[in-house]
């Protein structure tokens, strides 16, 4: 079974549970700072690792109207100031090859968006970094099919790899959760991670932009972590119905302690009796 280190974090199957969690967009240092805090006093109470996650570029909106964010220079200083004010480990997207080097002098975990995981050149320039990268499964793939993912990434040697569960086109606008994909991409060796907001989205569902279930999202977290996943995904807002992105499926970030106290307490039970296939 693989493990990811981050500084003091240590990711795992195995490991209590990681919450991977923060806005959709980057707004600015205070904000990205409120909510990080927030984050990490619940994940400090609750006895639960934190990586706070903000995107610099959101480069797959469904309108060309819709806001893309603060561009890289400025989302990678609001990055580094979580992680001078906090020290706390950071996620972001990337989008092209040419932004992994730069991305990964400040961000420890690279994400690759769903829509771009079988993009060879962006898979390989992530892995080169030796920063670790966060997979996310695209809406298309099945999980037996990660394999070859995976295999582009270890071709640079780096091994630091977490897989993400996102939900699985099921017709028009929608998305559908298949909880066996967790077992099953889990059997590679390495972290699992359940987005649970994005799989509550409805992707274009409102003509010019996404819709979402938010009520749903934490249905989906504590299905994920009663089978026994690395770290959950959850993107929060203090008003997601005025959030820049993705505002349909946010979880408030008020209900986020209770949640995270819930979650770990499936957690425990998990690890303390896993499953095997």
């Amino acid at each position: 079974m693989q493990h990811v280190d981050l500084n003091s974090l240590t990711l795992g199957n195995d490991r209590a549970l990681t919450l991977i969690a923060g806005p959709c967009q980057l707004e600015s240092a205070d904000h990205a700072q409120m909510i990080a805090g927030t984050l990490q006093e619940a994940c400090r109470a609750a006895g639960a690792g934190l990586i706070f996650k903000g995107s610099f570029d959101k480069a797959n909106r469904t309108s060309l109207a819709g806001k893309r964010g603060l561009g890289i220079d400025e989302g990678l200083k609001v990055l580094q100031s979580v992680k001078d004010a906090l020290g706390l480990p950071v996620l972001t997207d990337i989008h092209t090859a040419d932004q992994c080097a730069p991305v990964a002098e400040v961000a420890d975990v690279l994400q690759i968006p769903a829509f771009l995981c079988r993009q060879t050149d962006l898979l390989i320039a992530a892995g080169e970094t030796g920063a670790a990268i966060n997979v996310k499964k695209g809406q298309f793939l099945a999980p037996w099919d990660m394999p070859n993912v995976i295999s582009k990434i270890e071709s640079t040697g780096n091994r630091r790899i977490l897989l993400t569960e996102r939900g699985t086109s099921f017709g028009y606008n929608t998305l559908v959760a298949d909880m066996r994909s967790l077992p099953q991409m889990a059997a590679t060796g390495y972290p699992v991670v359940m987005d649970a907001t994005h799989s509550v989205q409805q992707p274009g569902g409102k003509g010019g932009s996404s819709g979402g279930q938010r009520e749903f999202a934490p249905v989906m977290a504590r299905a994920a972590v009663a089978l026994g996943v690395a770290a959950v995904f959850i993107e929060t807002h203090e008003d997601p119905d005025n959030a820049p992105s993705d505002g349909p499926n946010m979880i408030p970030l008020p209900q986020m302690a209770a949640l995270i106290s819930t979650l770990m307490e499936f957690d425990r039970l998990a690890k303390a009796h896993p499953i095997t296939l």
